[in-house]
């Protein structure tokens, strides 16, 4: 199995910036689709951000694109979000997912295949 493992989550002023990690196991890695997901209480788990297995491609939500982004390190078997511009809205536990199945990140919890435990991220006004 794969286990992702978050980092990186704390609190943070509005307009600040937070990088977010996850980490890997396996030997391979570089053939996740990687992504994103949020969640507030008595909230669905919504899609954030993916990048496909090559890393020719990252995608994001309408709600934190121009403001998130989504690098992956597959040296370190690591991926990032980095999150910039954080609105209030933006608070939530993150969580990092995989997809060992297709080239792209699914965009829906049923479709991912592992999860990471998560972490908070609270954005103060």
């Amino acid at each position: 199995q794969v286990q992702l493992v978050e980092s990186g989550g704390g609190l943070v002023q509005a307009g600040g910036s937070q990088r977010l990690s996850c980490a890997a196991s396996g030997r391979t890695f570089s053939m996740y689709a990687m992504g994103w997901f949020r969640q507030v209480p008595g909230k669905e788990r919504e899609f954030v951000a993916g990048i496909t297995r090559s890393a020719v491609s990252t995608y994001y939500a309408d709600s934190v694109k121009d403001r998130f982004t989504i690098p992956r390190d597959n040296a370190k078997n690591t991926v990032y979000l980095q999150m910039n511009s954080l609105k209030p809205e933006d608070t939530a536990v993150y969580y990092c997912a995989a997809s060992i199945l297709g080239t792209t990140m699914p965009r829906t919890y049923a479709g991912v295949d592992y999860w990471g435990k998560g972490t908070l991220v609270t954005v103060s006004s």
